[in-house]
């Protein structure tokens, strides 16, 4: 019993000088610490931390990845601990707004600096904003859509709405509405339905329900990638390939080789650029933890236009694919 209990402790120290020695050769590379803050896991959001990775790293710092998974609270704590542990910036892409504004006003008015990504926030204290004007993606995919709808479908379309406002209000309303405004002007579009649905197996749930309850549907409208894949999967599902199509958001593998599907439902997605949203975020926060100046980007919010991805330009896809591949790497 002594020799496990003397055993016991050995290992006790050990693991104690151990992570002594860890911090201190941490404290001694003399890196500043900088943090990227995502809020959910999917591909959009691995690209955009990428993107921060890269572009801290290359700048010489110590970088630490965050997911706050859309829990405001997570949120405020990692904040919290950036400014108590001498974290010099953060590069976030916040739950909402509303919900995020006060947490990063008062981490900004302690010291740290704050870019932010996915969100036009217009506040003094951020070195900048970057992200896509989610309105204009709508309208991109929309004009595609209403092409669609005028060349294949006679201008007449029963259309279903599957977005995620009840999880970011702000941005899936503009999404939406941007292919709204492009659609409704068609004497033939109704739209039959609006739910929310943004993780795939809920899409294929709720995208299967709508056809069952509404079989005059013959478009559906899906504002993120786990919509438009769930919504699209539900239709093949169902039998429906030939009746009903699919438009919708994001770019990744998956999206491609739905867009090549021989089943032929997904017709056109609109892919963001989430990799430069994070590098350029991330190099907004180095130059002032560097002193440079960035007055060029402090408070202002800045565009990374899309890409529109299109059953119909099979080239393009290939080119997109080889693109992202090459940046997953």
């Amino acid at each position: 019993m002594k020799k496990v209990l003397s055993l016991l402790l050995v290992l006790a120290i050990t693991l104690v000088i151990g992570t002594q020695l860890f911090a201190a050769a941490q404290a001694e590379t003399g890196k500043p610490k900088v943090a990227g803050v995502v809020f959910q896991e999917d591909q959009f959001m691995m690209l955009l931390q990428r993107g921060y990775k890269d572009a801290a790293e290359k700048a010489g710092f110590d970088f630490y990845p965050g997911n706050t998974n859309g829990d405001a609270a997570k949120e405020a704590e990692y904040l919290n601990t950036y400014v108590t542990q001498g974290y010099k910036g953060v590069a976030i892409s916040p739950i909402s707004e509303e919900a995020s504004l006060k947490v990063l006003t008062d981490a900004a008015n302690k010291g740290l600096l704050i870019g932010i990504s996915n969100h036009e926030f217009n506040l003094p204290f951020l070195t900048g904003a970057f992200t896509s004007d989610n309105y204009s993606l709508g309208a991109t995919v929309g004009k595609a859509a209403a092409k669609y709808i005028t060349e294949k479908l006679g201008g007449k379309a029963n259309i279903a709405i599957v977005q995620f406002k009840t999880l970011l209000p702000e941005q899936s309303g503009a999404r939406s509405q941007g292919f709204l405004d492009q659609v409704k002007g068609i004497p033939g579009v109704r739209i039959v339905t609006d739910q929310d649905a943004w993780l795939q197996d809920k899409a294929i749930t709720i995208a299967g329900d709508i056809i069952t309850a509404h079989r005059d549907v013959n478009l559906i409208f899906s504002a993120n990638e786990g919509g438009t894949i769930g919504s699209t999967m539900a239709v093949k599902n169902a039998g429906k390939a030939g009746e009903i199509v699919v438009f919708g958001f994001d770019g990744s593998e998956q999206m491609v080789q739905l867009l090549k599907d021989p089943a032929n439902i997904l017709q056109a997605a609109i892919a963001q650029d989430p990799y430069n949203i994070g590098i350029k975020t991330m190099e907004t926060v180095i130059k002032a933890v560097n002193g440079q100046d960035y007055s060029d980007t402090k408070g202002q919010s800045f565009i990374v236009p899309g890409i529109l991805l299109e059953r119909a330009n099979p080239a393009g896809l290939d080119q997109f694919l080889a693109d992202l591949k090459e940046k997953m790497q």
